[in-house]
């Protein structure tokens, strides 16, 4: 049997008056595509930011790959991955020399980095280009790369914060199928997104409203028990009525 990658009970987070997040319970599994949605407001980032150690809760506790989010946050640091739509890269770098600056932060040793770039250049078919500067890929490209980086140190979760914003079609699949490849070597991903059809490639999905989770299962027990044909649908029915509007 696996073993939890995350495990949350009653993790609050308030800012003066203000809930931010409001007793929020869950579990996920080790390998598993773990989607965390919500529409601006509902916390979902505040969430995140606590797991990653980016954040102190107010209340609650929390394990991420089992280490404890108040007293071991250095040792959370070291065993995860973390990707962001809006930074990951250093565009006035090289493709090579982000990954060897990475690959310095994540403690690895410069036969390992170089190991690995080797490796991670192949496969993404950019061995001819590691002298690139970052700025001078497509934005696909610039994402791809993002999140083979953030998986340079064999992490055992990722942190994916809305990684396709802006990516074509194409290219957001091309990104699901690298998701794939790293979630059947048992990494746990964690992914926030706001396109409703990747909300289906998970294994499973909640839904937060106003700092609150209002739902939690597979992307099929959802639709089968609200009767709605797509996520999209069940997501609007879930937060139609939210009250907030930023996050």
């Amino acid at each position: 049997m696996k073993q939890n990658s995350i495990e949350v009970k009653d993790l609050t987070k308030k800012f003066g008056d203000f809930v931010a997040v409001d007793h929020i319970s869950f579990q996920v599994q080790q390998g598993e595509i773990f989607g965390f949605l919500g529409a601006n407001g509902a916390g979902k980032t505040t969430a995140m930011k606590m797991l990653c150690g980016l954040s102190f809760p107010s209340s609650g506790s929390a394990k991420v790959v089992g280490f404890d989010v108040y007293k071991e946050v250095d040792l959370i640091k070291k065993n995860i991955g973390y990707m962001s739509q809006k930074f990951s890269l250093y565009e006035d770098l090289t493709i090579a020399e982000n990954i060897k600056f990475y690959g310095g932060i994540y403690g690895l040793s410069l036969s390992e980095i170089q190991i690995r770039k080797n490796n991670l250049l192949h496969k993404l078919q950019l061995s001819h280009q590691e002298k690139t500067l970052v700025r001078e890929l497509p934005w696909g490209w610039k994402q791809k790369l993002s999140f083979s980086v953030s998986m340079l140190h064999n992490p055992k979760i990722v942190f994916l914060d809305e990684p396709t914003g802006g990516v074509d079609p194409v290219t957001r699949r091309e990104f699901w199928e690298l998701i794939y490849e790293a979630a059947a070597e048992d990494t746990t991903i964690f992914v926030t997104t706001h396109y409703m059809d990747e909300a289906e490639y998970c294994d499973r999905i909640s839904i937060m409203v106003d700092g609150s989770i209002r739902e939690l299962d597979s992307p099929t027990q959802m639709k089968q028990r609200y009767q709605c044909q797509s996520m999209d649908d069940v997501f609007l029915l879930l937060a139609r009525d939210a009250r907030r509007n930023g996050d």
